[in-house]
This record gives structure tokens, sequence and C-alpha cells, in this order.
């Protein structure tokens, strides 16, 4: 390699590392609102529409980088929040933010931590094809509650049989030459998954990973 070339490799070297094949990822953000009342901290999450997708889990505020709208992943966070609850960005306090989670489902999340006035519970304007209701719970419980842990596993899989069937291959490991092991599911990667239960609710996944995360921080 010519040294004029490691030049320029050394110029185009991010001076922050990011998370590389991110374009190939769901690119997300959430909002993680802390609010006080009499004293104490809730979380405010809310409860997805049963008919959308991944309905009925509890989470927080957010959703997809939208590209030409959003600027970055905290105007993400901030746009999401007032579609979903119709809390405006003048009532948000952003303190700060959580790691990048890359969750193993293929989504990439970025949480951002604000606090956001009591008052402004009287003044949501939820939207009802998105949410089904809001909660809030207090840090403390999650803070004297000890999750549930689980274990769930991830398999590549390089076909599938349809309903009518027939093998639909994905990946063409027998074409390609590969080991036997590539040409039927592999991997089998297993990962923690935490569960909190809260007055007949179940709390799970990736928002049960951020609040572990908060946790740690708190």
């Amino acid at each position: 390699m010519k040294k004029e070339n490691i030049k320029k490799l050394a110029l185009n070297l991010p001076k922050r590392p990011g998370v590389l094949g991110r374009d190939r990822f769901f690119n997300s953000a959430v909002l993680i609102p802390l609010i006080k009342i009499k004293g104490e901290y809730f979380l405010l999450f809310q409860k997805r529409a049963a008919h959308i997708r991944q309905g009925g889990d509890i989470c927080f505020p957010g959703g997809g980088f939208e590209k030409g709208i959003d600027k970055n992943f905290k105007q993400t966070a901030l746009r999401e929040t007032y579609e979903e609850l119709g809390i405006k960005a003048k009532d948000i306090k952003i303190i700060g933010r959580l790691d990048t989670y890359v969750a193993p489902i293929g989504a990439i999340i970025e949480p951002f931590v604000a606090k956001i006035k009591k008052k402004v519970l009287k003044k949501m304007i939820v939207d009802k094809n998105e949410v089904e209701k809001t909660l809030l719970i207090p840090i403390s419980f999650f803070k004297n509650t000890q999750a549930t842990e689980y274990t769930l596993a991830h398999e590549i899989h390089p076909y599938k049989i349809n309903d009518k069937g027939e093998k639909e291959i994905y990946f063409p490991a027998d074409e390609l030459g590969l080991p036997l092991m590539y040409k039927k599911p592999w991997g089998n990667k297993r990962h923690k998954v935490w569960v909190y239960k809260y007055e007949g609710e179940t709390i799970w996944g990736i928002t049960s990973v951020i609040i572990n995360d908060l946790l740690e921080k708190y």
C-alpha cells in the first residue's frame, strides 16, 4: 500500500467509532421520561395498541429514525414522543443518554434520559392508534424488585419450508460450497431476558434491558 493511501486511510478513520454496518439495521431512538411526584421519581411508559406491530408491549416512547425529517437521534426521540403522547419538546429536558443498544432482533436503539414536569401529564394527548394507555411506575419498584430471568435462543436459518411445503432458500450455502454446518440452521446464540410484573402488566425485552442499564447509573 502506497504511503499516500495510508495517509488517506488515517484521515478517513472515524474519530469516534460508531456501529459498523448500522445501515443494515433498523435505527431508532427512545425517550426515558423521568417525572418527580411527591418527592419520588417515576418512569413514564406506554402500552402499545393491540393492532400494531408488537401490540400490547410495554415500552418507552420512541420509534424509527426518519431520513429527511430527523437531523439526529435526539430529534427522533423528541418527535416520536410528541407524536405518541403529545408531549412537546419544550416540556422535555434531556439530561443525557445511555449506551447504544444493538438488539438481537436486528435493531439499534439510542436511549435518551429526560426530565418532564408533572404538570405535563394533564396536557398529554395520547395517540390511540399507537398507544393503548400510559403507565407511571416508581423507579423504587425496579430498584427493589428482582426481575425474573429467562433465556432465549436465536438461530440463523438459511432456508425455510413455506405453507406449500416448498423449500425457500435464503442463503445458497450448497452452491457456494460452504461447510455442511451452514446448510442447516446454525448459531443458537443464547441471551438473557429479564421480566418484571407490575400491577398485571409484563415488562420485558428491550425495555427491561434499558431499565437495567438505567438502574446501574441511578
